[in-house]
């Protein structure tokens, strides 16, 4: 019977490592795809055609029912093999409960609120339990998926999981940061950790006074309160420590409303923040344009943001300019964490390069994968890198602030094992981002880790490759 409950539990254990990193990919692929869908480029653009090779990635794409159905046989396939071959009557510790998918939940009583999806769907999260000395801790990480800047993008979204609860995974894997498994997430792991789902396109700060017959439901602002609203209510208003995360949208959502978390939670509360991938700067393409200036104007005026800026911020610039993080971080008051690429693939395929500024295709091999660059292409993405720190400066002397800027071609890094904490994730200085994060939360050491100057400096980085 021992010999039997070994194979069970090795069994259990190897099941669980192949779940999660087939989810793990599919989690992959859906963020470089939403990535690819969200920005800049609308319908209303006819220089910027949705089918261009930059926006629709081959083989990046929404996955569709029979994608999933593929996956689940081979995932089938790959399972019964190692069940048949891999019989070891001494396995090693299994860390099966880090892979349990985690249900979507539906906002209570969402007929009965305003807080609702670009299309109606009422918004969602996934929440799990915490545990032991982590009951009484939160970790509440938000989704990213870029903006739509228009009614045309806008409706667009209604047709998939940012725009529409309709569309979203009903379980999902929590990994990196959201994991339960003490040697993938050692700081956090037994904490109450909540994923709130991205479905109003303007990073949870629209007003519905911009619809105005749109056919469309611009309550961003509205969802973030219902739904902080809900989660006070089971339990994170007896918070003893709380951090506020987000990737990329879901990044710049966590500047925006991180004060405001601060301010929910008990005086007595250890609350701060982190953005991963979320500050977008404001710099101009390689054609000399403002695009991203000009992208987040449209946004901010679609969707009436005004309101959920600092009157002060409003009043004395263009008020989209207040969506830049580096305004944002300015008056930020919460202690606050930013995980940031050096070469972030999407603000490079987006800010510095967008189709229009590159008509010719010169960088599309180089937006695929860096080491496809040629020198003066590696120059201008060096002055990326430059614009960026040089940003990033103004902030490095606050002694509440930590900073994670390694020097890879990626995006987001804190939600998956392989970039979160494990043997082979990014270092800098020999620390792992969930190291770093976990010394700067809890006051170990101060946190200011700058990684080396250059894309192919860091052996540890898991750049992208597109190609």
């Amino acid at each position: 019977m021992k010999v039997a409950g070994n194979k069970t539990k090795h069994i259990e254990s190897t099941f669980s490592t192949l779940q999660n990193n087939i989810h793990t990919y599919i989690y992959i692929l859906r963020c470089v795809d939403s990535y690819s869908h969200s920005f800049p480029f609308s319908a209303d653009n006819p220089a910027m055609p949705s089918s261009s090779p930059n926006f629709h990635l081959r083989a990046l794409r929404i996955w569709s029912s029979k994608d999933y159905a593929i996956a689940a046989f081979i995932f089938f396939l790959l399972f019964s093999l190692l069940l048949f071959t891999h019989f070891d009557p001494n396995p090693s510790p299994s860390h099966s409960h880090s892979s349990h998918l985690v249900p979507l939940t539906l906002l209570r009583n969402a007929r009965h609120t305003p807080a609702l999806c670009l299309d109606g769907s009422a918004p969602g999260y996934h929440f799990r339990s915490g545990f032991g000395s982590g009951s009484r801790n939160w970790l509440i990480h938000v989704e990213g998926g870029g903006w739509c800047n228009s009614i045309s993008s806008c409706s667009k979204r209604k047709f998939s999981h940012l725009g529409s609860s309709k569309y979203m995974e009903k379980f999902i894997p929590f990994s990196g940061i959201l994991s339960s498994d003490p040697y993938q997430n050692p700081d956090f792991f037994n904490w109450n950790k909540v994923k709130i789902r991205y479905c109003d396109g303007a990073s949870f700060s629209g007003h519905p006074e911009s619809e105005r017959a749109s056919g469309l439901f611009f309550r961003g602002q509205v969802i973030w309160d219902a739904i902080m609203d809900e989660l006070l209510s089971i339990g994170l208003s007896t918070a003893k420590q709380a951090l506020l995360s987000g990737c990329s949208a879901g990044g710049l959502a966590t500047l925006i409303h991180c004060d405001n978390f601060r301010q929910l939670l008990p005086k007595e509360a250890t609350v701060k923040c982190l953005a991963d991938a979320g500050f977008f700067l404001d710099e101009k393409d390689i054609s000399g344009n403002s695009t991203m200036r000009s992208f987040y104007h449209d946004v901010f005026q679609l969707q009436g943001l005004a309101k959920s800026f600092p009157k002060d911020c409003i009043a004395k610039m263009e008020p989209s300019k207040c969506l830049f993080p580096s305004e944002i971080v300015k008056n930020m008051k919460t202690p606050l964490f930013l995980v940031h690429p050096a070469y972030d693939f999407w603000q490079i395929r987006n800010i510095l390069v967008p189709q229009e500024s590159d008509p010719q295709g010169h960088w599309q091999s180089c937006k695929l994968n860096i080491r496809n660059c040629n020198a003066n292409m590696i120059d201008k993405l060096d002055s990326f890198r430059g614009s960026l720190l040089k940003t990033l400066n103004e902030f490095q002397q606050r002694k509440e602030i930590g900073m994670f800027i390694n020097s890879c071609f990626i995006h987001c890094q804190t939600e998956m094992e392989m970039t979160w904490h494990s043997p082979n994730s990014p270092k800098i200085n020999d620390k792992t981002i969930g190291e770093s994060v976990g010394d700067w939360y809890f006051d170990r050491e101060a946190v200011k880790r700058i990684d080396c100057p250059s894309h192919s400096c860091n052996p540890t980085c898991r750049n992208m490759d597109f190609t």
